[in-house]
C-alpha cells in the first residue's frame, strides 16, 4: 500500500508539473518588437480597423466620447460575464505605464505585465495575425488618447473559470495557428484575409463556438448564437449572403442593407468603424466574405 501511495503522488507531482509547465504564460520574443517605432498617424486607422473603442469605451458613449476608453462594458457569456478594462493612457488605472513590449503581449499572447493570462474575450487569437509595425502603430496613436481615471471592473466569473491559469491550457487548444482561410489569394483577396481574420477580428462573432469557448473554425463565420440569448448573429459565408461585393460595401459604409434595412446592436460601432477606413479595405473585405468556404 505504502508502494502504491508513493507511486500515486509521484504521478500527481508529475502530472501537476506538467500541468504547470504547459499551462505557463509565453511572452512573444523580445527581438521581435526591438527597433520599432509607432507612428500615431498610421495607427488611427489600425484603431479603427481593430475596434477597440467598440468595446472599451464606457457604456453608451458616443461621438468623441468613444475615444475615452475607461472600459465598463459587459460581455456576457457562458462562462460568466466580462468587464471591459480601461485602456486609456492613465498611469495608475489605464495602460499608460506599459511599454510597447507589455502591450504587444497583452494583444497577441493575452498576457498581462504582471505574467497572467487574460481571459479570450481579448481576441488575442485574432490579434495575434497582426504585424508588429501595425501593433507598434496601434500603441503609439492609443497613447495620445485622453486619459481616464475610472478604476477597471473584476469580471464576473465563478469556479473553476476564475482560474487563470485554466486559461493556459485553454491557449493551447483553441488558439489557431494560422489564418483561416487558404490557398491561392488575390491581392485583394489576401488583404481582405487579414482585416477580417486579424485586425477586425470577425470570426469572434459570426463562427459558432465548441463547448470550451473557442472557435469552430470548420464553420467559420457560419453564424452563432447570440452570447445575450436574444437571436443570433448572420452567417457571412457565400451560402448565406448573397450580395454582390459593391452591396456588401455599400453596407460597410453606411450600415444600409440592400432591402434598405440598417445594421443593429454591435454592429453600428462596428460600421462606424468601417466606414472611416478607406474604401479599398471596405473592398478587399468584399472580396474575402465572396472567397470564404460556404458553410450552410
Amino acid at each position: 500500500m505504502r508502494r502504491l501511495l508513493g507511486l500515486a503522488l509521484a504521478a500527481a507531482a508529475l502530472g501537476g508539473s506538467a500541468f504547470w509547465g504547459l499551462t505557463r504564460p509565453l511572452p512573444l520574443p523580445e527581438a521581435r518588437f526591438s527597433g520599432l517605432t509607432g507612428d500615431a498617424l498610421r495607427g488611427e486607422a489600425v484603431f479603427d480597423a481593430t475596434g477597440c473603442a467598440s468595446c472599451h469605451m464606457a457604456p453608451g458613449a458616443s461621438a468623441e466620447a468613444r475615444l475615452v476608453l475607461a472600459g465598463g462594458q459587459a460581455f456576457v457569456s457562458d462562462f460568466g460575464t466580462f468587464l471591459a478594462p480601461n485602456i486609456s493612457p492613465d498611469p495608475q488605472h489605464g495602460i499608460g505605464g506599459w511599454s510597447l513590449g507589455d502591450f504587444a503581449n497583452a494583444l497577441q499572447r493575452g498576457i498581462s505585465p504582471e505574467g497572467a493570462h487574460y481571459y479570450p474575450a481579448l481576441p488575442y487569437g485574432a490579434y495575434s495575425r497582426m504585424e508588429p509595425q501595425e501593433v507598434a502603430d496601434l500603441f503609439a496613436y492609443m497613447q495620445t488618447l485622453p486619459t481616464d481615471a475610472t478604476p477597471s471592473q473584476p469580471h464576473q466569473i465563478g469556479f473553476p473559470f476564475s482560474v487563470r491559469r485554466l486559461v493556459g491550457g485553454w491557449k493551447l487548444l483553441n488558439t489557431p495557428p494560422d489564418f483561416v482561410v487558404q490557398g491561392p489569394l488575390s491581392e485583394a483577396e489576401t488583404r481582405g484575409r487579414y482585416l477580417v481574420e486579424a485586425m477586425a477580428h470577425c470570426g469572434e462573432c459570426h463562427t459558432p463556438r465548441n463547448a470550451l469557448g473557442g472557435l469552430d473554425t470548420s464553420r467559420w463565420l457560419a453564424g452563432a448564437p447570440n452570447p445575450s440569448g436574444q437571436g443570433t448573429i448572420p452567417n457571412i459565408t457565400p451560402a448565406k449572403l448573397d450580395w454582390s461585393e459593391g452591396e456588401i460595401i455599400a453596407y460597410l459604409t453606411s450600415g444600409f442593407t440592400p432591402d434598405y434595412d440598417s445594421a443593429g446592436g454591435h454592429m453600428v460601432p462596428v460600421i462606424e468603424n468601417m466606414a472611416r477606413l478607406p474604401e479599398s479595405d471596405r473592398a478587399a473585405i468584399a472580396a474575402y466574405l465572396k472567397k470564404v468556404p460556404a458553410v450552410e
